[in-house]
């Protein structure tokens, strides 16, 4: 598999990532823009209202029907915080032309005007996305923000992100907040969408097998693409904070609920020096590794098998914001015991209690380079 990127323009870039392993294309396109307060819920309307037409297909059922007339392609959007950002994400995959017919269109040229057209070329009505659409998508939001509750180690999770970011943005809600709907209407959506299309980082990636340069052909030859300018994309470049204090703070929330949900959120302490080692996240990976990411790992050894005390019990590195989240799933009754376990585990790692061979093992696992060691 090789990766290839090209700068079509000034803050639009083509990732071409070549491979023979599948027998279909896959295009997406992903528009970064920066998590603020004010245009957090704007962010995750405006993602769902583009999935429901375009110009030329301007209600789901078309986009559906031009789907199936392209052998079946799939198509799905979506709405991710990726440290201080937030990224809209659209994706359409389709049977790569080798295994088509050949009288059959392009499909690969195909596949890239339809998911341009969603994205850059939306349905309109009287100069403004349709209201219908608008006020159906912000009740699903809504929806989705109230049955954020309903997952409990999501809800968690989402919970230890707020009050470890709260004030910041990476402690935003991805979906937004229901008290701000009431604030978008169809014409002040349609604005904000024209700023930012012309504002935020743009990337397209093309996966599967294809040839670079007819893909930089295709793309820089679509009508919506050439429409976009030039820009001085717009976004947060997630640089590794120095953290050098250490605060700790416990939130408990109490439900009806016989199981429960530990998240520990633990930020990873950066000096000055630390920040010129440019191999300090694979360090962080192996820690993490040891510490929770894998079913040797001593929170899964130890909390769970040992002592029983938890039905999941692992952890997960995020390098945007360096932090390392470990998770268990527990019986109210046996809080104060799992506490107790997992901290002990923190402090083994402190202390260095784990061996050579598993520290390769999780090398491997992990295809981390040798020269990584116990210091």
């Amino acid at each position: 598999m090789e990766h290839k990127k090209q700068e079509l323009k000034n803050g639009i870039t083509i990732h071409n990532i070549s491979t023979n392993k599948f027998k279909t294309n896959l295009i997406a396109i992903f528009l970064t823009i920066p998590l603020t307060r004010e245009y957090v819920t704007y962010n995750a309307v405006l993602s769902a209202v583009l999935r429901r037409g375009s110009k030329n297909m301007p209600t789901q059922e078309e986009i559906s029907k031009t789907l199936e007339e392209m052998y079946g392609a799939t198509f799905d959007a979506g709405i991710n915080k990726t440290g201080d950002n937030h990224i809209l994400k659209f994706y359409l995959e389709s049977v790569n032309d080798e295994f088509l017919p050949n009288d059959s269109t392009d499909m690969l040229k195909n596949s890239i005007e339809k998911i341009t057209e969603i994205v850059f070329n939306p349905y309109l009505e009287d100069g403004n996305f349709k209201e219908l659409y608008v006020d159906q998508e912000k009740e699903n939001i809504k929806q989705k923000i109230k049955g954020k509750v309903d997952n409990k180690a999501l809800y968690a999770r989402t919970r230890c992100i707020e009050e470890m970011y709260k004030g910041k943005p990476a402690g935003l809600y991805r979906y937004g907040y229901i008290e701000d709907l009431e604030k978008i209407n169809n014409k002040n959506l349609y604005e904000y969408y024209k700023k930012i299309i012309q504002e935020c980082k743009i990337d397209i990636f093309i996966s599967g097998n294809t040839d670079e340069k007819k893909v930089m052909e295709l793309i820089s030859q679509n009508e919506n693409i050439k429409n976009l300018n030039p820009r001085n994309a717009t976004y947060n470049v997630n640089d590794i904070e120095i953290k050098e204090e250490i605060k700790e703070n416990s939130i408990e929330e109490k439900m009806d609920v016989v199981q429960g949900k530990i998240v520990i959120g633990c930020d990873i302490l950066f000096t000055e020096e630390d920040l010129k080692d440019d191999n300090l996240r694979c360090e962080a990976m192996l820690y993490n590794s040891l510490l929770g990411g894998s079913a040797t790992s001593k929170l899964f050894q130890n909390v769970r098998e040992k002592e029983s005390l938890a039905y999941t019990a692992a952890s997960n590195y995020v390098r945007y914001k360096s932090n390392i989240f470990i998770n268990a799933g527990i019986e109210i009754t046996n809080f104060e015991k799992a506490i107790k376990i997992i901290r002990k585990q923190i402090e083994d790692m402190k202390n260095g209690d784990f061996t050579e061979e598993q520290i390769e093992n999780e090398k491997k696992r992990n295809n981390i380079s040798n020269k990584f060691n116990r210091r």
